[in-house]
Formats: C-alpha cells, structure tokens, sequence
C-alpha cells in the first residue's frame, strides 16, 4: 500500500501544480481551493508513506512524478514547448525514477 499511497501523492502534486498555474497568483477561487485541498492531501499521503518507504526514494519518487507529470500537463494542455533537450530531461528523470524504485528495499 505505501507505493500506492506514494504514486496517488504524485499525481495529486500534478493536480495542485496545475490548478496553481489556474489559479493566476490565487486569485481565482476554485483553482485555489482545488489547489490547497490536493496539496494538503498530497504531503499527507507522501507522509503515510514514508512510513516505510525510505525518505530519499519517496520523495525522490514523488518529485519525479511530479516533474514529468507537470511537463506533460504543460505541454498536453498549456501549449508548452516540446523540444529535444526538454525529452531527454524527462527521460532521465524517468531512468533516475525506475533506478530508485529498483534499490529500494
């Protein structure tokens, strides 16, 4: 369960980077609460599982998904650049992902 609990913590710390991209500085209402609801709930679940999992995969884990999942949303649904080198940054951090889970215990 705590992979579980860590890989939901992730994609909610996706949720609350978009929504505070929406939320232009906090001031727009839903953005901001949806925000704040999904970060709260994010540390909370990261939290639970760093229970057991070691602290620098779970947070390293977290990030991750965090990081990649937010370039994607960016490019997805911000129009964001796509280019090589920003491809290769998310591939590595992908590797550095899997190569974490892959030594933890």
């Amino acid at each position: 369960m705590p992979w579980i609990y860590l890989l939901i913590a992730g994609v909610l710390e996706i949720v609350w980077a978009y929504t505070m991209k929406q939320s232009h500085g906090f001031s727009r209402l839903m953005p901001s609460v949806i925000t704040i609801v999904a970060m709260v709930a994010s540390f909370g679940l990261l939290a639970v599982a760093m229970r057991t999992i070691p602290l620098g995969t779970a947070y390293t884990i977290w990030t991750g998904i965090g990081a990649v999942g937010a370039f994607l949303v960016g490019i997805a649904f911000l129009g964001e650049p796509v280019n090589a080198t920003r491809i290769i940054a998310a591939i590595l951090i992908v590797s550095g992902l899997i190569l974490m889970k892959l030594s933890s215990t």
